[in-house]
């Protein structure tokens, strides 16, 4: 017995089609459909909510990325077809992502490199996954490199999980805090204001602090909604713009907390990706090239520009490594392991490893310490203000028994 449905597909040609027919079951209806040559994006019955294609979230299309490379990293080694992969993995991750992958099987399909189409989709695809994508492409080895991919893709996925759960109580704590400190300055305080001012009373230089910096946010408030707006505006400029992204790049280098986070990060960036390049074959230099292009970081750029200038006139990897201070002292060591025994190939990727698991553990750690020092900062305030009061409380009564 036949019963209705709903459908989505799109053709060879990218021509997108929806409509409804009738069919025994969803699996009946799917196959009809691809025997006319269209590949099937949805099928649901009439009624049910076919999905629509709306902006994704970042951790939405994080986890459909992921989905996709699972996908292809399982296809690949069993012999199909690279469009083909492509295909069925965009089946997996329907909406704005399955999209995306049906343009880059079609770019593919016309010759053009997978890397290169992926470039395209700067949002979905981030510098180094195009990167290893690129390596493996020249290397001959893709399903090794998607391979890597997803693993490091879980990993990422674990990571930003752990900090979610990790950074619940800071947040929550954060917006309290600073709740509880508008209300001590624009509510609690003015109301002790006529007091304080009538009693003829001297007023201790904190308390008349903390009476100025009310008065000021309550005259000044609407400034403080600015705030949100001009942060946003900078994030933007710092993602959309080369100078805003070499900026953002030195604020977050020049910041003593997160130097030592991004010194390991951009290291086991630049190992991964030299690493699988050399062991795919390519000359030393070549690797350095494709490695400047897919570091995606303008100051890691700028170090890798000068570690290769160095070793075409004719110095050591680990000599030019040495020679920089972006990268962590670490890297050099490993990789002069490595130049000396013969397996430089192997040294970068256990470098990358290990400094990959370094940025883990110290990320961990400033995630963990933000919460005693809000709790420090946002009790300091909270104490200091209620000790300005007392004080002038104090100073009040005492000058009444004169």
């Amino acid at each position: 017995m036949s019963q209705p449905f709903t459908f989505r597909a799109v053709d060879s040609s990218g021509r997108r089609y929806a409509g409804a027919e009738s069919a025994p079951n969803a699996s009946a209806l799917t196959q009809a459909l691809e025997s006319r040559g269209w590949l099937v994006l949805d099928v649901a019955e009439t009624g049910a909510a076919v999905p629509t294609a709306q902006p994704p979230s970042r951790a939405s299309s994080s986890t459909a990325v992921l989905e996709v490379t699972r996908a292809l990293a399982a296809l690949l080694p069993a012999g199909l077809p690279l469009a083909k992969a492509l295909s069925t993995a965009a089946r997996m991750a329907p909406g704005p992502v399955g999209d995306a992958i049906l343009s880059i099987r079609t770019r593919v399909e016309r010759g053009d490199r997978l890397a290169t189409a992926l470039a395209e989709f700067p949002r979905l695809f981030s510098p180094l996954y195009i990167g290893l994508v690129r390596a493996g492409e020249r290397s001959g080895d893709l399903v090794g490199a998607f391979a890597r991919l997803a693993d490091q893709l879980e990993r990422d996925a674990k990571l930003r999980g752990r900090l979610l759960s990790v950074s619940i109580y800071p947040i929550v704590l954060a917006v309290a805090g600073g709740l509880a400190v508008m209300v001590l300055l624009l509510l609690v305080i003015p109301r002790f204001v006529e007091l304080l001012q009538g009693s003829g009373a001297t007023l201790p230089r904190s308390t008349a602090l903390v009476l100025a910096l009310s008065a000021g946010l309550r005259r000044f408030w609407p400034v403080l909604l600015l705030i949100p707006a001009l942060l946003s505006a900078l994030l933007v400029w710092i993602r959309t713009t080369t100078d805003g992204a070499r900026a953002g790049a030195a604020l977050l280098l020049g910041t003593p907390l997160l130097r030592r986070l991004r010194q390991y990060a951009l290291g086991a960036r630049f190992a991964r990706l030299l690493g699988t390049l050399l062991g795919g074959g390519a000359p030393l230099l070549a690797a350095l090239d494709d490695t400047i292009e897919s570091l995606g970081d303008p100051l890691a750029q700028d170090e890798a520009i000068r570690i290769r200038a160095q070793v075409r006139e004719g110095v050591t990897l680990n000599g030019a490594l040495a020679g920089g201070r972006l990268f962590p002292p670490l890297l050099a060591q490993l990789v002069s392991v490595g130049e000396e025994s013969g397996q430089l190939q192997t040294f970068l990727l256990k470098a990358a490893e290990i400094l990959e698991e370094k940025t883990e553990r110290v990320l961990e750690r400033l995630v963990a310490l933000i919460e005693p020092a809000m709790i420090i900062v946002f009790g300091g305030i909270v104490g200091f203000v209620a000790l300005s009061l007392l004080q002038a409380i104090y100073s009040v009564n005492a000058g009444s028994f004169r």
